[in-house]
C-alpha cells in the first residue's frame, strides 16, 4: 500500500498522531509519504489539531481518506493499536527528541480548555516513558496535567532515570505540587519550568506552593515561567496584582490574552503583554502605570 500523510496545520511542531500512523504503517511495509499533489495513494491521512486551521484544499488521487483531530471533532481518536504504536521520528528529522503522553485527562475542567472534554476529569497514566523515548537528548512531554495522576511519582522517577532533558510543555499544575515532588522535579533535568495562573480560583494555595516550591528549588526567575491569562473572567486590577505578586516571588510572569484577535489595537491587554512579556522592558520599568510604549 502507498500511503500520503498531510499535517494541515503545519505549526513547525511535529503531529504526533501522524508519526504513530506512519510507524504503523511502515511495520507492515507500506510505502509512507507527505502528499505529493501529482502521486496516487491508497489512504491518505490528514491530521488537523486547531479548529481555526484552514481545511486543506487540494488532494492527490486516492481510494481512501481518513480526517482525524480535535481541529475535525473532538471526539476523534486512534486506534488503540496506533495509539500504542512508538512514533516514527524519521518523519520529522526528529531523532534527538522524543515526543509523547504519560498521562491523559485533568480534573480542572476550565472552560477555556478542551482538555476535559476530550480527555476526561481524571488525570490518568497511559503509558510508560519507553513507549515512545528510546534515548533521545530530549523528552518533549504532552501531558496536559501530569501532577493531577496518583502515578505521578513513578512517572518522575522514569524521566529522573532517563537522564534526558525534559520540557513540560503544557505546565505543570502547581496547584498540586508537595515538598515531595518538588524534590523530584529538582532531579529532572529541564531548562524551565512553567506554571499557570488562570483565576483567581484557589489564589491562596497558588501564592503559597509558588512561594514553598521557590524557596525549596532555589531555581532563578529564568527559570521559573508562570503563565497569566487575562481578558477571560478576571478584573485588569487582578491582572496587574497577579503581574506584582509573581515578580515579587521571583517569577517571569508570562501575559496570554483571551480572544486576543478582537480586542481594539491599543487596548490596555495587548499594552501589559508588551510591558510584561519584553524581559527588557519589564527589567527597567517597574510599574505598568509607568509604561508609555503605544
Amino acid at each position: 500500500m502507498k500511503i500520503g500523510l498531510i499535517d494541515v496545520d503545519s505549526h513547525n511542531f511535529p503531529n504526533l498522531p501522524l508519526m504513530k500512523i506512519s510507524a504503523w504503517h511502515k511495520a507492515r511495509g507500506h510505502k509512507v509519504e507527505w502528499c505529493n499533489l501529482f502521486n496516487e495513494y491508497d489512504i491518505v491521512y490528514k491530521s488537523k489539531i486547531f479548529k481555526s486551521t484552514p481545511d486543506y484544499e487540494y488532494m492527490p488521487k486516492t481510494k481512501e481518506i481518513v480526517s482525524g483531530g480535535t481541529g475535525y471533532d473532538i471526539k476523534n481518536v486512534l486506534p488503540s493499536v496506533i495509539e500504542n504504536k512508538s512514533p516514527d521520528y524519521n518523519l520529522y528529522s526528529t531523532d534527538n527528541i522524543s515526543y509523547g503522553f504519560l498521562t491523559r485527562g485533568c480534573p480542572r475542567n476550565c472552560e477555556f480548555c478542551i482538555v476535559t472534554q476530550k480527555e476526561g476529569k481524571k488525570s490518568c497514566k497511559v503509558a510508560n516513558l519507553d513507549q515512545f523515548w528510546n534515548g533521545q537528548k530530549e523528552i518533549k512531554l504532552l501531558d496536559p496535567n501530569i501532577l493531577a495522576c496518583k502515578d505521578r511519582i513513578t512517572l518522575l522517577n522514569q524521566l529522573i532515570e532517563s537522564k534526558s532533558w525534559v520540557d513540560f510543555t503544557q505546565g505543570l499544575d502547581i496547584r498540586f505540587m508537595t515538598e515531595e515532588i518538588a524534590e523530584l522535579i529538582k532531579k529532572v533535568k529541564v531548562k524551565m519550568i512553567h506554571f499557570a495562573w488562570d483565576t483567581d480560583n484557589m489564589s491562596d494555595n497558588i501564592i503559597r506552593n509558588l512561594k514553598s516550591f521557590k524557596d525549596q528549588t532555589q531555581y532563578s526567575h529564568r527559570k521559573l515561567l508562570v503563565y497569566v491569562l487575562t481578558n477571560y473572567d478576571t478584573t485588569f486590577e487582578f491582572d496587574l496584582y497577579r503581574v506584582y505578586k509573581l515578580k515579587e516571588l521571583g517569577y517571569d510572569p508570562y501575559i496570554m490574552i483571551y480572544d486576543k484577535a478582537n480586542l481594539p489595537k491599543k487596548s490596555k491587554y495587548k499594552r501589559l503583554q508588551r510591558w510584561v512579556n519584553n524581559r527588557i522592558i519589564f527589567k527597567s520599568c517597574e510599574k505598568f502605570e509607568d509604561y508609555r510604549h503605544e
